[in-house]
């Protein structure tokens, strides 16, 4: 029976009751401990590691590894990561997008808890909707993906396992303010209602009580939001049925622009305000007809409404969306070695928009409505013998309303060569479906105007690629290693030109090839036995044919390294954590030209981030302490005309680093948990 649940496909890797990954005490020490009749195996696990039993290549980060730093949010979460980057799109706003594989976010597959989520008008601000505390572990996958989540994985998936209320019942608070003026409250807790009815009660809230101009351009460095969260979720855990059931809501409003101290004398300001209301609900359901041979079916459901008002200066852009989700999935086991999963699918967008692209309030809003229907359906087949070997091969087809038929092949394989060391390889298509204005809203934050072509075609890319990981003994300790490398060819592929002039941006698409190379190395090493390290480099080449020969990503840095430190001495009562990452140079858009001198360098310089924190563990509570960007490292301009945001030259998305200097903050943990 707990053999089933584990493949549970709506429980993956997240189930309390199976995993690991689902553990956490006051000190996240995740020692676990399994009877089994007269052995007990336990075994200290680190925060982060690869899931070597998967065809994908996967690596998890559970609560212990979120716990090195802050991490608020989800866009906070991935300090220590030397795979995911997140950078703001634009200076004004707060808007902040992960990079994977050295491309935008919009090519990443967002899922909670296997769910297709933050996508479209949720995803401009959607790594701030999940508190960093809600979440229970998060993993993030490389490459081509499965079939069962849909078409959309191009260069990954990360998927956000929550709390869960069938865990063991527990009351956690995290109290969290830093010297800038941003406060954050988070209460989490759960309640099981006989043996297999529990309920869970998650509330975030937090508030910006204060703005900073460090670079006195009379624009808030930061801005100013309040926003407030709950989510109240059921679980029925069964002997063959098993149901889960959730419903959130978020409220959130910013204030940036001309708000700081210095724009007080200023009669016109140039303010921006974004006020946004989401709703999500969602039900899983699966009965387990053949324990024996893992059978079971599956039913998931989700729907969300996002609504969101945005006034950038004098530009307008509201939008409301309603997304509507089903899944319908068969799974069995066929022998020892093989096993099938199908399915069925279906994915409804509504997009009600108004918006004004000039500064001209003499001028109506224009009301546009997008919407696609998109059904589909999948097979994929397993062949996994003792986890040595896998192979995986995948096959789905949509259609989508707006675009007609796709057909997404995906193919997977991993070689676990010896216990130490292992090779695997992946090769897929991936489809995004694009909405100029709902991808792009951040262009408003300039006085750039904003074009957009016609005949925008669906993207379409592939995605190849593989790594080696393993394990050695060096001074009697062992050091594990990972080499990796993905090449993401795209066939068709939406983007906004910001060098045919410094004055638009030209949404339209590719004229000939766009790609994305990507090589990362990675070690750690346990040099004493509290004290852990780890190093890493990625090299990123991306490139893009705007129509005048092909060229680099302008705000895509071509180099990252990272190099950690995790010291737990007193058998964990205090931890130190440090990381400082070097993030390379790269190309900046086009510049104008205003007599003879450029509005901005044509490139930017490698430069450093340094983040640390104290913690103090105790049985039920603990308290931390630490700073991010240490090295006090921002962009000198990071708004362009600032002086006049009414004029021409006014840009705020011209961002490649920190536009903040260094912070600091502190924080208190408090759980406690009845066994």
């Amino acid at each position: 029976m707990l053999h089933s649940l584990i493949l549970l496909p709506f429980l993956a890797s997240g189930a309390t009751i199976a995993t690991a990954d689902s553990l956490s005490n006051p000190a996240d020490s995740l020692e676990l401990g399994y009877d089994l009749e007269e052995f007990v195996l336990t075994k200290k696990l680190s925060g982060r590691r690869k899931m070597t039993g998967s065809a994908f290549n996967t690596e998890i980060m559970t609560q212990a590894e979120l716990k090195r730093a802050a991490c608020c949010n989800l866009g906070e979460s991935f300090t220590t990561n030397p795979s995911v980057d997140v950078n703001y799109s634009d200076a004004a706003t707060g808007a902040k997008q992960v990079k994977l594989l050295g491309l935008p976010g919009t090519y990443v597959q967002m899922l909670t808890e296997n769910i297709p989520n933050l996508r479209g008008a949720g995803a401009q601000f959607g790594l701030g909707y999940i508190p960093g505390p809600w979440m229970q572990s998060i993993q993030v996958s490389k490459g081509a993906s499965s079939v069962k989540n849909g078409y959309e994985s191009v260069t990954g998936q990360i998927n956000i396992e929550m709390l869960k209320p069938q865990a063991d019942q527990s009351l956690d608070a995290n109290m969290y303010a830093d010297h800038k003026g941003r406060v954050e409250a988070n209460f989490t807790g759960n309640l099981h209602l006989g043996d297999k009815w529990s309920t869970g009660l998650l509330v975030h809230g937090e508030n910006t009580f204060a703005t900073h101009d460090e670079n006195d351009d009379g624009f808030a460095d930061t801005p100013k939001v309040r926003q407030i969260g709950a989510m109240n979720r059921w679980a029925y855990m069964g002997d063959s049925y098993i149901f889960q059931a959730g419903v959130k809501y978020l409220g959130e409003k910013r204030e940036s622009g001309q708000i700081g101290h210095h724009a007080s004398h200023i009669t016109n300001p140039y303010l921006i305000d974004i006020t946004t209301n989401r709703g999500e609900l969602f039900m899983k359901n699966a009965y387990i007809f053949d324990p024996e041979h893992n059978g079971n079916v599956a039913l998931m459901l989700s729907g969300s409404i996002h609504d969101q008002k945005s006034a950038y200066g004098h530009k307008v852009y509201d939008v409301n969306q309603k997304n509507f989700y089903a899944s319908l999935m068969f799974e069995r086991d066929f022998g020892e070695f093989h096993s099938l999963s199908t399915g069925l699918s279906v994915n409804h967008d509504y997009y009600n928009q108004s918006y004004r692209l000039t500064a001209d309030t003499s001028l109506p809003l224009t009301p546009l409505t997008e919407k696609e229907t998109t059904p589909g359906a999948y097979a994929q087949y397993t062949f996994n013998y003792d986890t040595k070997l896998i192979l995986m091969g995948g096959l789905r087809y949509d259609y989508s309303t707006l675009y007609g038929h796709m057909f997404t092949p995906r193919v997977h394989a991993r070689w676990n060569i010896s216990t130490p060391f292992s090779l695997h390889l992946s090769a897929g298509k991936g489809y995004r479906s694009p909405y100029a204005l709902v991808d792009n809203s951040y262009l408003l934050a300039s006085s750039r105007e904003i074009i957009i072509e016609d005949n925008i075609r669906q993207e379409e890319a592939w995605n190849f690629g593989g790594g080696v990981s393993g394990e050695f003994n060096l001074f009697g300790r062992s050091m594990n290693w990972n080499a990796e490398y993905y090449y993401t060819d795209f066939r068709h592929q939406t983007v906004v030109d910001l060098d045919y002039s410094p004055f638009t941006a030209i949404i339209k698409n590719i004229n000939g090839k766009s790609y994305s190379h990507a090589a990362q190395v990675e070690i750690s090493y346990q040099l004493l036995d509290d004290l852990n390290i780890m190093a890493a480099y990625r090299y990123n080449d991306v490139k893009v044919d705007y129509g005048r020969g092909m060229v680099s990503k302008p705000l895509t840095s071509k180099s990252k390294a990272l190099f950690s430190v995790n010291y737990t001495p007193m058998m964990g009562l205090w931890q130190f954590d440090a990381t400082l990452a070097l993030t390379g140079g790269g190309r900046m858009p086009t510049p104008s030209v205003n007599a003879g001198r450029e509005s901005w360098n044509s490139r930017y310089k490698a430069f450093p981030t340094l983040n640390a924190q104290i913690t103090r563990n105790f049985r039920h509570w603990s308290i931390y302490i630490g700073g991010e960007n240490l090295t006090n490292y921002r962009q000198k301009n990071p708004i362009v005309g600032a002086a006049n945001p009414w004029g021409p030259d006014f840009d705020a998305t011209m961002i490649y680093a920190p536009i903040h200097g260094a912070m600091a903050y502190i924080g208190f943990r408090y759980t406690f948990t009845k066994y």
